[in-house]
């Protein structure tokens, strides 16, 4: 029997070989499912109220340079860019949300843009409890704008307390406009 098991074991191997040798069989390649559902929400969502179109756009000439509705239309809820708060307050009044939520919005459409919020004071209050004051404005106003849409990488804080007031005066006039939480889009 011995005679028969070399030639049987080289059959073997080689219809074994042979049956290795073909082509893999092709893979389907993958096909993107469109959710028209949910990219229709995330248009609705971050459409501004007032504002069609309000999307990041490149300057002509100016590749990398991004114009904001903001620098085109002065009517655009997104060319408020100053919240004001109440004294020794930290809370976003009723009457800014709309500025929050325009901007929120627009963050939500614009994943690469992004702003700093400046939070400042007056001048009443210790330099240390005003910084902290400031940065409890700041803080206020970023956790409504993520409430409100916009991504957390989108949004930086920063206070200055009352070292660069935009009124000057010891009277409440004064006061009342150094109050505020400042929205800066970084170019």
């Amino acid at each position: 029997m011995k005679p028969f098991i070399r030639p049987l074991t080289v059959v073997c191997a080689a219809a074994l070989l042979a049956a290795c040798g073909g082509q893999p069989p092709k893979e389907a390649p993958e096909v993107p499912v469109e959710d028209r559902a949910a990219a229709e929400a995330a248009d609705e969502a971050a459409r501004v109220p007032g504002e069609e179109g309000a999307e990041a756009r490149a300057l002509p000439g100016q590749e990398g340079v991004q114009a904001y509705p903001m620098d085109e239309d002065p009517d655009s809820p997104l060319s408020k860019r100053v919240i004001y708060f109440d004294y020794d307050k930290s809370e976003v009044l009723d009457e800014y949300r709309p500025i929050v939520q325009a901007h929120a919005n627009f963050l939500a459409a614009n994943p690469r843009a992004r702003v700093t919020l400046e939070g400042h004071t007056d001048e009443r209050g210790s330099r240390e409890y005003n910084v902290a004051l400031g940065e409890r404005r700041g803080e206020a106003t970023r956790r409504l704008m993520l409430f409100m849409g916009a991504g957390d990488d989108q949004i930086e804080t920063v206070s200055y307390g009352e070292e660069r007031p935009v009124a000057l005066g010891h009277e409440e006039s004064a006061w009342e406009q150094n109050r505020r939480v400042e929205i800066i889009y970084q170019r």
